[in-house]
């Protein structure tokens, strides 16, 4: 059924969003969705830093006319691809964008030899944490206190995923 929606059972309309990595001139946008998408976002500093880090990468999913509809940030760890941030416009969500980077990473770490995928999630966060089970992330663990709380309290656990590539 290549070429077809299978939910609908009709032709799926192209898809011109593209997976590229990130550039300088994208900050703007991706801390529009940040901030949108984040308690306590990453500041622009965070952002440009992880642009020049050699063991991070920031790609960013861009539809028409280089609209940053998505993006996601992730550190290369000896044998490990850590997934920091995964986040998708408000606007564009339920659209299967989140799921297409998760993709974008897994044939990263399958191309560079990787052995497994790492990220943690809010508890909270009942649609990554629904996503990240379907995509095949194991929870291994939790780290107490992760999140900070944005209001100065003790901070939220977060849950600790893994998956095999």
């Amino acid at each position: 059924m290549k070429g077809t929606d299978r939910r609908r059972g009709r032709a799926a309309a192209p898809d011109p969003a593209a997976v590229r990595g990130a550039r300088e001139a994208d900050l703007d946008q991706i801390l529009v969705i940040e901030r949108q998408s984040y308690r306590v976002p990453w500041s622009r500093d965070a952002f440009a830093r992880d642009l020049r880090k050699p063991f991070s990468r920031l790609d960013v999913l861009a539809g028409p006319d280089d609209v940053v509809l998505g993006y996601v940030s992730y550190w290369v760890v000896v044998d490990e691809l850590h997934i920091m941030n995964v986040a998708v416009h408000p606007d564009h969500r339920r659209r299967g964008h989140g799921w297409r980077l998760l993709e974008h990473v897994l044939g990263v770490a399958r191309s560079s030899g990787l052995r497994q995928l790492i990220l943690e999630v809010r508890p909270s966060n009942e649609g990554a944490l629904a996503m990240y089970r379907r995509f095949g992330f194991e929870e291994v663990g939790v780290r107490p206190h992760y999140y900070a709380s944005g209001g100065g309290g003790a901070g939220e656990d977060a849950l600790v995923m893994v998956r095999g590539v």
